[in-house]
This record gives C-alpha cells, sequence and structure tokens, in this order.
C-alpha cells in the first residue's frame, strides 16, 4: 500500500472511531435518563413543538414519509438493491449492505427488550404495536439510507451529485424520524437514541466493506 494511501485509510479509520465513540456516548446518556426518568422535560419540549404544526394535510405527508421507514418498504428496496448490485457484480457490496440492515434490525428488537419502554399516549395519530426505545423506524432508517447513500458515494465521481446524494439521504432520514414525533408513536428521545444506534452499527458495517474491499486489491 502506498503512504499515501496508508495516511488515508488512517485518517477513515480515525474518523470512524470518533463517530463510533460519539454515537455510543449519546445513546448511552438517553439510556441512562430514561432509566432515571429524566426524559420528560426534553420529550415535552419537542413533542410540543413538533405537534403544534399538526394539519390534516401534514398529516397525509408525515403517514407517507413514516412509510418509507417502515419494514415493507426497506425489505422491498433491500431486495432491489441487492438484486441490482449481485448483477453488477458488487458481491461484497451487497452482503455488507444485507448484514447492515438486518444486523441492526435485529439489534433494534434487542434493545427494545432490554429497555421495555411503553409508547406514548399523548396525541397518538396512528396505531403501533411494540416497545418504543430506540426508534425502529429512526434506527432502520439511517442504517439503510446512510448505507445505500455511502454505496453510491463510492461510484458517484461527480461532486454536485455526491452532495445531492449526502443531503438527500439525511434530510430523508431527519424526516422519518420527525414523522414518528409528529404522529405519536415515538418519544424524541426514541428517536435520538436510534439514530446514535444506527449510526454506530453502520459506521461499523462500512468500515468492514471498506477493510474487506482494500484487502482484496492489495
Amino acid at each position: 500500500m502506498q503512504p499515501k494511501q496508508v495516511l488515508l485509510t488512517r485518517k477513515y479509520i480515525l474518523t470512524a472511531v470518533i463517530i463510533v465513540l460519539l454515537s455510543i456516548l449519546i445513546f448511552i446518556k438517553f439510556a441512562h435518563d430514561l432509566q432515571e426518568n429524566q426524559l420528560e422535560r426534553f420529550d415535552r419540549t419537542y413533542i410540543d413543538w413538533i405537534q403544534s404544526l399538526i394539519s390534516p394535510e401534514l398529516t397525509v405527508w408525515m403517514k407517507g414519509i413514516t412509510e418509507l421507514g417502515s419494514f415493507q418498504t426497506l425489505f422491498v428496496l433491500l431486495l432491489v438493491s441487492v438484486s441490482l448490485m449481485v448483477w453488477r457484480k458488487k458481491k461484497w457490496e451487497a452482503l455488507f449492505f444485507m448484514v447492515a440492515v438486518t444486523g441492526g434490525a435485529l439489534f433494534n428488537q434487542l434493545l427494545k427488550q432490554i429497555f421495555e419502554r411503553q409508547r406514548p399516549m399523548l396525541h397518538r395519530i396512528v396505531e403501533e404495536t411494540g416497545y418504543s426505545f430506540p426508534s425502529g423506524h429512526s434506527m432502520a432508517s439511517i442504517v439503510f439510507y446512510g448505507m445505500l447513500a455511502m454505496l453510491l458515494l463510492m461510484f458517484v465521481k461527480s461532486p454536485v451529485l455526491k452532495l445531492l446524494i449526502a443531503v438527500t439521504a439525511g434530510c430523508l432520514v431527519i424526516m422519518i424520524g420527525v414523522s414518528r414525533i409528529y404522529l405519536g408513536v415515538h418519544y424524541p428521545s426514541d428517536v435520538a437514541a436510534g439514530f446514535a444506534a444506527g449510526a454506530a452499527w453502520l459506521t461499523v458495517c462500512r468500515v468492514g466493506l471498506q477493510a474487506v474491499l482494500v484487502s482484496r486489491r492489495s
């Protein structure tokens, strides 16, 4: 490996470690505050702000946005994405994409069973079952759309297109999280913790893929 490549690899690993550590610390903070019943003020502030925007027109949009983070939608998109990757002979990318999404879903269910937080009952627009912390939609969306964006960025050359992909993925993930609060099925702390846990898992999977691709090129 060339000295320049070694330097870039080290910077990449350092950045990844920082992201993982920060994400874990954020999750631990919310988990600790949940156990100590210290999240009421945080949750109430953002619930009041977001649900003050409720209107029939916006509700239709929010229901559509939240579906983009549902199990059914992500399952179909995963099958399509993986099939296209295999067709384009990107088998390692397809494998890590599947590991990231399915592993993230299983990890989320494990965390839900550990914390067993009940869903909010303040202003429920749609009905959901299961535990609330951390948000499955938020965690799944940052893993799925984040991993998809990262894979696309590996093959796109145009800086403008790269920026468009990154911004689109980021805005979509944020809006899915906001939709869960708007619809009354998650506390804001559920969403934040879901993003944190998802970001940590996403980064680990991306580093794993990078390690495999580099080793196969050397």
